[in-house]
């Protein structure tokens, strides 16, 4: 299955998700992760299409999300990297752009290590809690304790 990019670019405005994670991890010097991650969850039915897109990034790895789910999704900044490239040649022509443009702030900032920084990162949890639709409790959790806020 070849893949034009006008393609990738309709198929991942209905179906792609933009995602910064950000999770406790002890051994970080500011005792968070940041998880930058693209991901296009498929029914198996479709899962050809899950590992066209694969081949077409050059990037990621496609597993089971849950029960009869796949999942394309791509953590690795070199890689995300390449995504944030395409996206910017071809934009997105929906709300998703917004999240993207986001999303492609984070992942340029973690290329300049700004994530290892206490403002880098609270800026970074700063957008993560703008994107998508879901509340983000422990994100605000989290950025108060960074701001000596905790309690």
């Amino acid at each position: 299955m070849r893949l034009s990019p006008d393609w990738v670019v309709g198929f991942v405005d209905g179906e792609g998700c933009f995602y910064v994670g950000i999770t406790p991890h002890p051994e970080m010097s500011l005792g968070y992760q940041v998880l930058p991650e693209f991901r296009i969850v498929q029914h198996e039915r479709d899962i050809q299409v899950l590992y066209a897109l694969k081949r077409f990034f050059r990037c990621g790895v496609v597993r089971r999300n849950r029960e009869n789910r796949y999942e394309l999704r791509i953590r690795k900044l070199s890689c995300l990297q390449q995504v944030v490239a395409f996206f910017e040649r071809h934009p997105l022509k929906t709300k998703k752009n917004a999240d993207f443009k986001k999303f492609a702030r984070v992942v340029r900032w973690m290329a300049e290590g700004k994530h290892l920084e206490k403002e880098g990162l609270i800026n970074i949890i700063e957008i993560a809690m703008t994107m998508n639709w879901a509340d983000k409790p422990k994100a605000r959790e989290i950025l108060r304790e960074l701001k000596g806020q905790a309690g």
